[in-house]
């Protein structure tokens, strides 16, 4: 168990694990349960028949189905990395104390967090085209993915620093650190550790939000998949396989993001124990 999971919760006695265990295993037998029922109302719909599934044998499915994976992959990064910059700035902004800055940065915030991603992919489709504007389809869905992610991260950004301790942020200034220093190099490392539960949340939001590109027909997954179904009327088991794929992908960040904690966490108890 992690420090700071050590911090937030006691351990466990002996009933509470009994209970987990019990819990667990209950848990599992209810998914078998759901699983097999899913299977059965399946092969009840005639949805197992071969017809069905037979083109999944086809190397240029897959390889179809690959390519719209990489373009969802391709449009969840280019939303992150911007997000993460721009949520950044708009915490700097949020927490300023220049007054006119802090009510910009605010109504930015608001206004992006009030407002759905996919008006943004209607608005990025329609707008620009009526003034003349080219944009291809990629960031035609990775602006407005990436500028809802941001007004949420400049949130769970400032939240972050907010839970860093006071005597923290004086320690740095009290052995001459400018703010700038003070903040790159005490506050935001700490601040980062406390916040990854929720930059994993936000990061698997954002690969969610680029289903939005069949507004503009971008090549992501759920696009080719639809394309996969027209060909072969076979909803249900597309759907299915594409399921699967995501809930991998955002296995797959969730999993990295832990790496990185505990490897962080790692970092610094080596650290510590050398000073």
């Amino acid at each position: 168990m992690s420090r700071t999971e050590t911090a937030l919760f006691e351990a466990t006695g002996p009933k509470a694990r009994r209970r987990i265990i019990i819990g667990t295993i209950v848990s599992i037998l209810a998914l078998i349960a759901l699983g097999v029922w899913i299977v059965y109302r399946f092969y009840i719909k005639g949805q197992l028949e071969s017809q069905y599934w037979y083109f999944f044998s086809q190397i240029n499915v897959w390889a179809f189905i690959g390519a719209g994976l990489v373009g969802t992959i391709r449009a969840a990064i280019g939303s992150g990395i911007i997000a993460l910059i721009m949520g950044l700035v708009l915490m700097f902004g949020r927490m300023s104390k220049i007054a006119p800055v802090r009510w910009l940065a605010t109504a930015v915030i608001e206004f992006l967090r009030g407002t759905p991603t996919l008006l943004f992919i209607y608005f990025m489709f329609l707008v620009p085209a009526q003034l003349g504007l080219h944009i291809s389809t990629y960031w035609m869905v990775v602006i407005p993915t990436s500028a809802y992610a941001s007004a949420v991260l400049a949130e769970v950004y400032r939240s972050g620093v907010a839970a860093v301790p006071f005597g923290q942020k004086e320690a740095g200034l009290s052995l001459g650190f400018t703010r700038a220093q003070n903040f790159v190099h005490i506050i935001l490392p700490q601040t980062m550790r406390i916040v990854t539960p929720a930059l994993v949340a936000q990061l698997v939001v954002v690969v969610k939000d680029t289903t939005f590109g069949y507004v503009v027909t971008y090549p992501e997954l759920m696009v080719n998949a639809k394309v996969i179904i027209a060909n072969f009327s076979s909803l249900v088991p597309v759907y299915l396989v594409v399921s699967i794929i995501y809930v991998l992908v955002n296995y797959a960040i969730s999993r990295l993001a832990n790496w990185l904690l505990h490897r962080e966490a790692a970092h610094v108890t080596s650290d510590e124990s050398r000073n």
